[in-house]
């Protein structure tokens, strides 16, 4: 989880992702974060995003993305 807190910071470090939700919602990832956040978890995880769990309630918080990356290490 720390890792992918130093991603999400790198990319807003003015936000605290640890206790933020709603990322989405409140329009703190747009869509390109999102390509670049994917770009980064794939690198940093050796896990592979597929374009059907690209939907907004797996990037809503940091610990939505965690699960994500989570589920994904385990297929």
């Amino acid at each position: 989880m720390e890792k992918l807190l130093e991603i999400l910071s790198s990319l807003h470090p003015e936000v605290d992702f640890a206790s933020c939700g709603d990322l989405i919602e409140e329009g703190i990832l747009d869509s390109l974060d999102i390509v670049t956040l994917i770009t980064e978890i794939n690198n940093a995880f050796d896990v592979q995003i597929p374009a059907e769990e690209v939907i907004p309630e797996n990037f809503e918080s940091a610990a939505a993305i965690w699960a994500l990356i989570q589920k994904l290490d385990e297929e």
